[in-house]
C-alpha cells in the first residue's frame, strides 16, 4: 500500500466512527393507525417511546393495538436501517464491506 492509500483508509474509518456515532444517538419515528401509535427508536436498535391515543384502546379488541404497536415498531427499525445503510453507503461507495452493518 502506498501512503496516500493508507491516507484514504484512515480517512474513511474516520468518517465511519463518526457516523456511527451519530447513528447511535439518532431517532426514528414511525406511527400506525392514521397516528394513534407512535414510535420512537434511538440508535436504530432500542424503543425509547411508545405513545398510544386512549381512544383506540377497546378492551375487546386488544389484538387491534398489538397489531398497530408491531407495525409502528418495525416500521421505526426498518427506517432506522435504512437511514444507517444509506450513510454507510455515502463513505464506502456502495461497497459491501463486512462487519460495518
Amino acid at each position: 500500500m502506498n501512503k496516500n492509500m493508507i491516507r484514504q483508509a484512515q480517512q474513511m474509518q474516520a468518517r465511519m466512527a463518526k457516523i456511527q456515532e451519530e447513528l447511535a444517538s439518532a431517532r426514528t419515528e414511525a406511527t400506525a393507525g392514521g397516528g394513534v401509535v407512535k414510535v420512537t427508536v434511538i440508535g436504530g436498535s432500542k424503543v425509547e417511546a411508545i405513545v398510544i391515543d386512549p381512544e383506540v384502546v377497546d378492551p375487546e379488541d386488544i389484538e387491534m393495538l398489538q397489531d398497530l404497536v408491531m407495525a409502528a415498531v418495525n416500521e421505526a427499525m426498518d427506517s432506522a436501517q435504512a437511514e444507517a445503510q444509506k450513510k454507510m453507503a455515502a463513505i464506502t461507495g456502495g461497497l459491501n464491506i463486512p462487519g460495518l452493518m
